[in-house]
């Protein structure tokens, strides 16, 4: 046995695990990493964990020569370029994982230096459940969120002190013992998101705890984005009906009785009634007819004439993501035979 691998096997085992899937995002990675390596938390209560499929040679570079990795706190998992989706890559780090608990979070998040110490105080509190913490835009990018129209970021509200009911990945924890008994994320799902919601509801059923930790904050980055790129974005969302025949309970926290995704989705026909007049020549009775959407989809930025010119401004772009949404939902309530607009 060589140094290295007796100083490995003399180490205690971390308490908790921090995973995270990677695909081409070496920077974003690199800043994930960086604020890992300030946390707070004594050393070696924690361990990181990197599942990548990325293709340039950044990420392994990044991953060989990082801090966290010359003091042994950070492990890589390698797949094939383009070969692993998220699920994949998560199970096969929790997999390998050392700790009795689970943290995941996202290759595009930046945890503030409490996050691992309020994530071991969170476990340690509720055992044995699963503990969800809130995500917040990065204070860093709030600018780019402000001022990119079509920009990409995550929030999660711990709404009356509750988790949030999807579950996201970008800041939960997991017991070990939890994910191993329900197999960890379902790789076969037909999703191209929601394999994190799918978990928790099947560790829900299975009667798991899940418990909400407001000081566990981590913060998601801000990436601008086309009109386009979101447009394509959301045509993801078409199996978002089949999760929700899968975990029926779900629909609670839908709109319109339980069949709108959104509360914006309601009001889509309004947005199609309008179209329909202003394409024979009526405009004015389009406008009275797309006045019921757009008055509660319009943005906020503030009440000075530039932000309000703003907002309307914007109004166009929101209807073209609010139809495209909609008729990606359409599409998978047809293909899995469960309505979901």
């Amino acid at each position: 046995m060589s140094a290295a691998e007796d100083a490995d096997a003399a180490r205690p085992a971390p308490a908790l695990s921090v995973v995270v899937p990677s695909h081409d995002r070496p920077l974003r990675l690199r800043w994930l990493l960086n604020a890992l390596a300030e946390q707070s938390a004594p050393a070696g209560s924690f361990e990181v964990l990197v599942a990548h499929d990325s293709a340039g040679p950044e990420t392994d570079a990044l991953l060989r020569s990082h801090p966290l990795a010359v003091t042994g706190t950070l492990r890589t998992l390698p797949f094939a370029p383009g070969t692993a989706g998220p699920a994949q890559k998560r199970n096969a780090a929790w997999r390998a994982a050392a700790a009795p608990t689970v943290l995941f979070t996202d290759d595009d998040c930046r945890p503030p230096a409490t996050w691992v110490a309020a994530a071991l105080d969170a476990c340690a509190a509720s055992p044995g459940a699963i503990v969800q913490g809130p995500t917040q835009v990065d204070p860093d990018e709030l600018v780019v969120k402000l001022h990119a129209p079509h920009a990409r970021t995550q929030v999660v509200e711990l709404v009356g002190g509750e988790p949030s009911i999807w579950a996201q990945t970008c800041n939960i924890a997991y017991p070990r013992a939890v994910l191993e008994a329900l197999g960890g994320f379902d790789e076969a799902l037909p999703l191209a998101a929601g394999e994190d919601t799918d978990l928790a509801w099947r560790a829900r059923d299975a009667g798991v705890p899940v418990a909400a930790a407001p000081a566990m904050l981590t913060y998601h980055c801000v990436e601008p984005a086309s009109l386009l790129a979101r447009a394509r974005e959301s045509w993801r969302w078409q199996h978002l009906p089949y999760l929700t025949r899968k975990h029926p309970e779900i629909r609670r926290s839908y709109a319109g009785g339980g069949y709108f995704w959104k509360p914006q989705h309601v009001r889509v026909p309004f947005l199609l009634a309008g179209a329909a007049l202003l394409l024979r020549g009526r405009p004015l009775a389009a406008l009275a007819a797309v006045l019921p959407w757009a008055v509660p989809s319009l943005p906020s930025y503030g009440t000075g004439l530039r932000g309000r010119a703003r907002a309307v401004s914007e109004l166009p772009a929101h209807a073209v993501l609010d139809v495209v949404e909609v008729a990606a939902l359409a599409r998978g309530s047809v293909r899995h035979r469960s309505l979901l607009l």
